[in-house]
């Protein structure tokens, strides 16, 4: 018997156990997502330890719910007695209408004012604990999933760049905020809902089975962006779309005008702009490889000032190494100074801002801005201005 438990424990096969009680209790497979109870027991205390052989946390399959399979009905029977309660009170409750309660002012602030189910906890915490679970069921699954999906990798990254947290603990940052601010957070963020969709469409679902067993055949290939159909309409909308914001937004104008000066703060508020409205950063891109049939991976800059000026697109990668030549040329580094700026450089391409601030960040850089200076012998400061100097010169009259 001990040799089948750590089958089952440890292989893909067996994947069903039937017991009678030999497993209710003392087992530990994490792995468990499904119970099927045929048989009433009268005992809160077995049913609970019956229970909580599903509730063992597994990340390793992106584990966030199990099920109960109950034609003996002895979920209803032992409710009134069952310490174990689900998160979701509701499980019918969309996420939407969640939202909707939360943003909703007045709601909220009834929400705000009335006793939840626990002492010291308001309808606005209960509101908010569900909100939070039904986002963790969706973000963590999608994390779970992304590395053998690229394009759900690259949303999930986008995600992390608009909302400043990583999508799979968006849930504990929003329980943290609590409700009021967690409202603010989501009328910020006005797209979430429809993030979220489009990470639930690019995790796919086990409940939409193959209905052919017909060998795929590729008929016709084409792409939509939201609302229009070809890569120009839509790169014209975003063109329309900048020249209307311009004078609505100070960090949009900074883009435009004065790049160089941008803050790292200030480009995430354009990036969550862009997001909010259809505007992604990927989905430029394609419409631009789209429409040209040259893949030029701009940054989002790049896209806006092309927008807005007429300016050319160019690889991000190729800005960063025109300016760093620039200031290679300008001084006698020694090698050790060549390896930090080299450093500097590959950590640009990723950060698309770097200041003094950012390099006191990053990992790559121990004893962060202050020791890079003297590494570079007091030259930091010369060195980050030239950079941005040459990515965005000044554009002629």
């Amino acid at each position: 018997m001990g040799q089948l438990i750590r089958r089952y424990k440890n292989e893909r096969y067996p994947s069903i156990a039937i017991t009678v009680d030999l497993l209710t209790t003392g087992i530990d497979v994490p792995r468990i997502c499904n119970l099927v109870f045929m048989r009433r027991i009268r005992s809160r205390i077995l049913y609970e330890q019956m229970i909580g052989r599903a509730t063992r946390r597994c990340d390793e399959i992106g584990k966030t719910v199990f099920r109960i399979y109950d034609p003996v009905d002895i979920y209803a029977a032992l409710q009134d007695v069952n310490t174990m309660k689900p998160l979701v009170k509701d499980p019918n409750i969309t996420i939407e209408q969640l939202v909707d309660e939360l943003i909703d002012e007045q709601q909220l602030e009834k929400a705000i004012n009335s006793p939840g189910e626990q002492a010291g906890e308001t309808q606005a915490d209960v509101v908010l604990s569900q909100l939070s679970q039904k986002l963790m069921r969706v973000l963590r699954k999608a994390d779970n999933k992304a590395e053998t999906k690229p394009a759900l990798k690259q949303k999930l990254d986008e995600l992390h760049q608009s909302w400043g947290v990583e999508p799979k603990s968006l849930h504990q940052h929003l329980h943290k905020l609590g409700p009021r601010q967690a409202s603010e957070f989501i009328r910020e963020h006005s797209g979430l809902l429809d993030q979220l969709a489009e990470v639930k469409s690019l995790v796919g679902s086990e409940y939409m089975p193959l209905i052919s067993e017909h060998e795929d055949e590729i008929k016709e290939r084409s792409q939509s962006y939201g609302v229009h159909q070809r890569p120009e309409d839509y790169l014209d909308s975003f063109n329309q779309f900048i020249r209307d914001q311009l004078n609505q937004s100070v960090a949009l104008s900074v883009v435009v005008n004065k790049p160089r000066d941008l803050s790292r703060e200030q480009l995430r508020e354009v990036k969550l702009l862009l997001d909010n409205n259809g505007y992604s950063e990927a989905k430029l891109q394609s419409a631009v490889r789209n429409q040209t049939n040259k893949d030029i991976a701009a940054s989002i800059i790049g896209h806006i000032r092309r927008a807005a000026l007429g300016e050319a697109l160019k690889p991000f990668e190729q800005r960063v190494a025109e300016a760093m030549d620039k200031i290679y040329a300008q001084h006698a580094w020694t090698s050790v100074q060549r390896q930090f700026l080299d450093r500097l450089a590959k950590q640009l391409t990723h950060e698309v801002i770097i200041d003094r601030e950012t390099v006191n960040q990053l990992p790559a850089f121990q004893g962060g801005a202050k020791q890079l200076d003297k590494i570079l012998g007091d030259q930091l400061d010369n060195v980050l201005d030239e950079i941005g100097k040459t990515m965005w010169p000044k554009q002629s009259a």
